[in-house]
């Protein structure tokens, strides 16, 4: 009984923390789906002026995954893309999924973003970048970044 009651206060608590009201405001489903490099990148032809672009959670880098059966491979795409901002070759990590939001792009009717730490030679302090796999967005470099070569 302490175990059933113990999940129902869990999904209460879950459904609590979402608003029934999405904070993001980038979210595009007309965006075209970005085509591939022969490296696996995307191919990213646009800069972002928004100096809130990823790294502000309300904008988010909207990647969108559904189609893929994996739901990294996109961030790991967009990211792979990237150089610092005079072609640095950059690092990346996930350090957490956070700040849940209504989706109706996924089974429970909510979805997350995920937190990467970028970091490349010579970077003071490693940047923290927003990306939703849940919605989609026109996927542009974000402010401070630039293009890798090829």
């Amino acid at each position: 009984m302490k175990k059933i009651f113990g999940l129902v206060a869990s999904l209460f608590l879950f459904a609590s923390c979402i608003s029934t009201k999405s904070t993001l405001k980038n979210v595009d489903n007309n965006a075209p789906t970005p085509k591939l490099t022969k490296n696996n990148t995307f191919v990213i032809t646009e800069f972002s002026k928004d100096k809130k672009y990823g790294y502000n959670k309300d904008y988010p880098i909207n990647i969108f995954y559904h189609g893929t059966k994996d739901d990294v491979i996109n961030q790991q795409r967009f990211l792979n893309a990237l150089a610092g901002p005079n072609g640095e070759a950059i690092t990346f990590s996930k350090l957490e999924s956070c700040c849940p939001f209504p989706s109706k792009n996924t089974e429970m009717g909510a979805g997350f973003l995920d937190v990467y730490e970028i970091k490349w030679e010579g970077l003071k302090n490693p940047i923290l970048l927003y990306l939703n796999i849940y919605e989609r967005g026109q996927l542009m470099v974000p402010v401070g970044f630039s293009l890798k070569k090829n």
